[in-house]
Order: C-alpha cells, then structure tokens, then sequence
C-alpha cells in the first residue's frame, strides 16, 4: 500500500506533455462537434464518423500524436472525423441516451451532409447502432459495444444500482451525475488491479515512454464530463437494469432499434480479455470478429495498430471499394 500511495503522488507531480492540437469542427448540432481528422487532403476520401461514449472523453481515440488512431486512419485513404459530446447544460438535464442520438448525433449527421460509415467505441457503439438506420449509414462499426446488457455480472449490476440508489437524490438535484461516482463503479471491477497499477508506475523512469503513456491514459480515465441525469437514469435503470437494448425495448427516434435488422454492413469488433464491457454483452450483428485485448488497450495498447487499426482500415475500405 504503501508503494501504490508512492506511485500515485508521483503520478500526481508527473510533468503532462501538452495534448495533439484539435483538429477543426466542421459542424454542430447545439453543444455537439463534428471534429475532422482527415483536412482538405482527405476531402473525397470515404468518411467514418467516429462515435464516443459519453463516459470519458473522447480523445481515447485520439490519445497521443504518436498513438491515435483517427490521426493514424486519416494516412490510410480514410477520412475519420470524431464526434465531440461537448459539455451538458443544465438544459440538457432530461436529454436521456436516446435523446443524445436523436437530437444531437443524429442532426450533426445531416448537418455534415455526406452518407458515411459510423464506428462507434464503448457505450458510442451502442448510439451509433440507433443511428445507422435513420442516417443511411454506409456500413456500422461496433468496438467493445454493450448491446446484450444481461450479459454484464449480476455482481456488476447490483453494484452499479446500489451506487445509483445512493447517488440519484443528488444527481436529480444537480441534473447531471459526476463522472465520478460511475468511476467508482469501475474500480469495484478489480480493486487489487487499481492498486496495482499505481505501485508499478511508482518504479518507474518518470521520463520514460512508459510513464508517460501511463500518464496520458491514466489523466484520461479520469477525465470528462458529467453525464446528464436522463442519461445517467436511462443507461443504469433501463439498460443496466431492464436490458432494454437486449430484448429489443429500446426505441430512438420513433423506431426500436434492432441492429440485426440494418441494411447496410456490420462489423461487431468483441474483446474475450474485455473486463469493462464483457464478450458476453455484444450484439453479434453482422459480421463478429475476435481479439483478445482489454477495452482500452484494444484502441491505444502496444497491439492495437496491428489487431484493430488495420484490420479496421481493411474492412472500411472494402466497403467503401477503395481496397
């Protein structure tokens, strides 16, 4: 304990390096941002719209110059552009998952003006399958999306209302809910690991490489805006609790979503090593493909170029006629 609270004051005092400049919004839709990573020399390039969860931001996408997939993808004959949630308003307090996809993503679709293909990350995965459909996409991209919610542990579950049930009160009056206290969800994953983590940065050169992307993704995970209260109610009361995208209850935009049913391609990308968002909760749409990398190395590890950015890369330009 003692080394891990060592490794934790040295992760405090790290030097930050400055993060990758932003790259230009090409269109809002009230706070949300279309950010484009390809630029004018990718205009003419097939488009993928890149959706992040709304826990965390969404930079794990684009974590390092040196380590960003949407940067990396912007080299490969693609034109990846990312959508920037923005920070919710007090406004925005009743804005549940589905409305985010109805009145924001949705309209920032059109708002761009080009049939694209979607990839969503993480609960993004999950809004961008509602999405796919009403915008025409060309083809849906999963990564590590949770769609079978039954398939999370019961364990997790019952933790996660049990936090709900103490924090509701609170977050109804504040209208939002701190990404803090779903990060105490995260860390009752695996206690020993949290721990863990900060005893082996504490042996390191803190001008290593390896601090330093310790650092990046360690200020990451505990970054980010609240979540509005109707989403914070809808993803642990209706999805965590009744699975309502599992058994096909859940409806966006006037229509229950059913990513089975989607006429354009599906690539369903699922983690077996995945402990945030287990195998066990994928949809299995379309077509499914394997890799054995946890949720956050999957995108930014040692491996993640040659297990999921190129696989990745190959798929989009074959359906895009560009392989």
């Amino acid at each position: 304990m003692a080394a891990a609270l060592a490794g934790l004051e040295a992760y405090q005092r790290a030097e930050r390096r400055p993060p990758p400049p932003a790259p230009p919004a090409i269109a809002e839709a009230g706070r949300a941002r279309l950010l484009d990573y390809g630029g004018p020399k990718s205009r003419g390039a097939p488009a993928v719209v890149f959706v992040p969860s709304l826990i965390n931001p969404p930079t794990i996408l684009d974590l390092a110059e040196d380590n960003s997939m949407l940067r990396w993808l912007a080299t490969q004959g693609l034109r990846p552009l990312l959508v920037d949630w923005g920070e919710p308003e007090e406004k925005d307090a009743d804005l549940g998952i589905a409305g985010h996809v109805e009145q924001l993503l949705l309209p920032l679709l059109d708002r761009f003006g080009e049939r694209a293909h979607l990839a969503g990350y993480c609960l993004g995965g999950t809004m961008a399958a509602a999405a796919a459909g009403p915008a025409d996409a060309r083809s849906l991209t999963l990564i590590a999306a949770p769609w079978r919610f039954s398939g999370f542990p019961d364990e997790s579950r019952a933790g996660l209302a049990e936090i709900w049930r103490a924090a509701e009160p609170t977050a109804r009056a504040l209208a939002a809910l701190p990404m803090e206290v779903l990060q105490s969800a995260f860390w009752r994953l695996d206690p020993a690991r949290t721990v863990g983590k900060f005893e082996k940065f504490g042996r390191l050169d803190p001008a290593s490489d390896a601090a330093r992307a310790f650092v990046a993704l360690e200020d990451w995970a505990n970054d980010g805006p609240p979540l509005t209260y109707g989403a914070a109610r809808e993803l642990i009361e209706d999805l965590f609790g009744g699975d309502a995208t599992g058994t096909g209850e859940w409806a966006v935009a006037g229509a229950r979503v059913d990513p089975d049913a989607l006429s354009c391609p599906v690539l369903d990308i699922v983690s077996t090593s995945d402990r945030i968002v287990p195998a066990a909760t994928a949809a299995r749409s379309g077509e499914s493909r394997e890799l054995a990398l946890g949720h956050v190395g999957m995108v930014v590890g040692g491996r993640a170029q040659s297990m999921l950015w190129e696989p990745l890369r190959d798929w989009l330009r074959e359906r895009s006629g560009e392989a």
